[in-house]
């Protein structure tokens, strides 16, 4: 497909787009809203200021990790970001541009994420069966959870207060502050492989290696199934007010319902495709009730629930949708594809 062709849409009018070397791992922007990063497969984190949105030829490259960056996260200073990578190494990028090794172990760093809230601050990171707890510096452990197999994602609740590891057979639950070693364990017989949490801390939701998604009421620990996907579901997503949830996993976006006693008993909502094109990833906006979805033709969609109303960022060519996020604000939207693609699109442009 043309390059004029992969380019239409909003991100022609409001953005700008990048090819690098190696497929696009993850994306995120910084808790200041000034800065978007990139990973890639190649070891390398590709940063765009803000200020330089619309000239991609001025995004930075840096050479972080040796071999492929495996996760991304904001960091708990606002300006900068944290990476885990195939090399052992979890590792601070600062708004300057300098490289902080934090910590380095034998094996690799599948899964990154940070808590801040006022003068609370933490930092995890997933290794094999083991989850590190550090302090907002990251240079100091402050727990280490052990788990019965290895972690396949990771989930603060909204308050910092717990945070929940999906894995082989269920899910553990640990109180971040509590000096007892022993989770909630929450079981279901399988593997599972990624977890989200709902925004107000009322369930926790994993996707299922058999194209299920499975979830608990943590109020008493019922069990919620979710089901009738074709493939896996890679991507799941929130909305901020934790009505509703959105999910890949199929050629169009299903978003599950948790309100009114969902989504136990209640059929899923379907909002529009791209096509036919497996959906790949989600993304909710921070505040808003305006879903973007990025699908395996290299669509990118941004969707409003209540009418579905369909804006087109991005249409076909250059690889799947491997990684999508917005900013804080909500005002940047990230993206990039398996064929090493980023693009930003500048949302509050008039």
């Amino acid at each position: 497909m043309s390059q004029t062709l992969t380019i239409r849409g909003l991100i022609e009018k409001r953005g700008a787009t990048r090819t690098v070397e190696g497929q696009i791992t993850a994306c995120a922007a910084s808790r200041d809203n000034q800065r978007f990063a990139f990973t890639t497969g190649e070891g390398d984190v590709i940063v765009a200021h803000r200020a330089d949105l619309g000239n991609s030829a001025a995004w930075s490259t840096h050479a972080v990790h040796d071999g492929p960056t495996l996760c991304l996260t904001p960091d708990t200073d606002p300006h900068g970001f944290l990476t885990g990578g195939d090399d052992g190494r979890i590792c601070r990028l600062d708004m300057h541009g300098e490289i902080e090794e934090l910590g380095k172990g034998r094996r690799w760093i599948e899964h990154i994420a940070t808590y801040v809230d006022g003068k609370t601050a933490l930092i995890a990171a997933a290794s094999g069966k083991q989850v590190e707890l550090r302090d907002a510096t990251g240079r100091s452990v402050l727990k280490k959870f052990e788990h019965p197999s290895s972690v396949t994602g990771i989930a603060f609740d909204n308050k910092g207060k717990r945070i929940a590891a999906s894995h082989y057979n269920g899910a553990s639950l640990w109180y971040t502050q509590s000096k007892s070693d022993n989770p909630r364990q929450l079981e279901w017989k399988g593997s599972h492989i990624g977890i989200a949490m709902h925004p107000q801390g009322e369930a926790l939701i994993t996707a299922m290696q058999d194209n299920d998604l499975h979830g608990w009421r943590l109020s008493d620990g019922h069990n919620i199934r979710m089901s009738g996907y074709p493939t896996k579901v890679r991507s799941m997503s929130f909305s901020a007010n934790g009505k509703w949830l959105a999910t890949s996993g199929a050629d169009v976006v299903v978003m599950w319902p948790f309100f009114g006693g969902g989504p136990m008993g209640k059929p899923p909502q379907e909002l529009p495709g791209a096509g036919g094109a497996p959906c790949t990833q989600v993304a909710f906006h921070p505040q808003q009730e305006v879903l973007a979805a990025g699908f395996a033709d290299g669509t990118v969609l941004m969707i409003e629930t209540t009418t579905q109303r369909v804006l087109p960022v991005l249409l076909g060519g250059n690889g799947s949708i491997s990684a999508l996020a917005y900013s804080p604000d909500g005002c940047m939207l990230g993206f990039g594809t398996e064929e090493g693609l980023i693009g930003l699109v500048d949302l509050a442009a008039a």
